[in-house]
C-alpha cells in the first residue's frame, strides 16, 4: 500500500523537485502541493494524506502554525519537517507543534525517502544535525557565532551576487570574499550557494 504524500513549500522549484525524487521511490504517492501553511491545511482535510512534507519559513502562514492547526484538525495525521532550518529553536518550535520528524533539505534524497517511510510507521525520523541541537549543552545557534562581515557575505549571497560582485560591493578582493564564504558555509553547516541563501531566508534577518 503506498504512503500518500502531500508536499508543502512555497518554491515551486522545490516542490517539483521532490515529486521528482518520491515519483521513482517505492510505494510513495505524491497526493498533492501546497505553497504556503494555509493550502496545506485546506488540502490536508480533502486528500487525507498519510504524511504531510512541512517547509517552515512560508509566506500567508508558516510551518509551525500550519503543523498546529492542521493536527488540531486532524489528530491523526502524520507531519514531517524538511526545511533547510536548523537552529535550535525552530526544531523545538516545530516538534512542540506537533512534527513527528525534522529533516534538512540538503538531506541525500535515501535518507528523505527512509524518513517519510519511517514517519509513516511511527516513527520520529530526526536528521542527526537536528538532534544534536536537543542535546544539553549543545552548541548555540550558527547565526550567533558569524561574524559581522560573514554576515554581510551571506546577505549577498542570498541577493544572487557573484563573488566578485559582493567584492566590489563591500570593497575586499574576491580572495577575501572566497574565504569569508568558507568560514560561514563552516559555520552554518552548508556546502554550496544555494543552500547558504536558503538558510539566510530563515535565519539572518533583513538588518540586525
Amino acid at each position: 500500500m503506498s504512503i500518500r504524500v502531500l508536499l508543502v513549500d512555497d518554491h515551486a522549484l522545490v516542490r517539483a523537485g521532490l515529486a521528482s525524487l518520491l515519483e521513482d521511490a517505492d510505494q510513495i504517492d505524491v497526493v498533492g502541493e501546497a505553497e504556503d501553511g494555509a493550502r496545506a491545511i485546506e488540502l490536508a482535510a480533502s486528500l487525507r494524506p498519510d504524511v504531510v512534507l512541512m517547509d517552515l519559513s512560508m509566506p500567508v502562514m508558516d510551518g509551525v502554525e500550519a503543523t498546529r492547526r492542521l493536527l488540531a484538525e486532524q489528530p491523526g495525521s502524520t507531519v514531517l519537517v524538511l526545511t533547510s532550518s536548523s537552529g535550535r529553536s525552530s526544531v523545538r518550535d516545530a516538534l512542540a507543534a506537533g512534527a513527528t520528524g525534522y529533516l534538512l533539505k540538503d538531506a541525500d534524497p535515501r535518507e528523505l525517502v527512509a524518513g517519510i517511510q519511517a514517519a509513516a510507521r511511527g516513527d520520529a525520523p530526526l536528521d542527526p544535525r537536528v538532534a544534536r541541537t536537543l542535546l544539553p549543552g549543545a552548541a548555540p545557534d550558527p547565526a550567533a557565532l558569524l561574524s559581522p562581515r560573514e554576515r554581510e557575505v551571506l546577505r549577498l549571497v542570498a541577493r544572487g551576487l557573484a563573488n566578485k560582485q559582493i567584492g566590489r560591493a563591500l570593497g575586499i578582493t574576491e580572495r577575501t570574499v572566497k574565504v569569508h564564504l568558507g568560514n560561514a558555509f563552516k559555520r552554518i553547516g552548508v556546502s554550496d550557494r544555494t543552500s547558504a541563501a536558503l538558510w539566510v531566508r530563515d535565519h539572518l534577518p533583513v538588518e540586525d
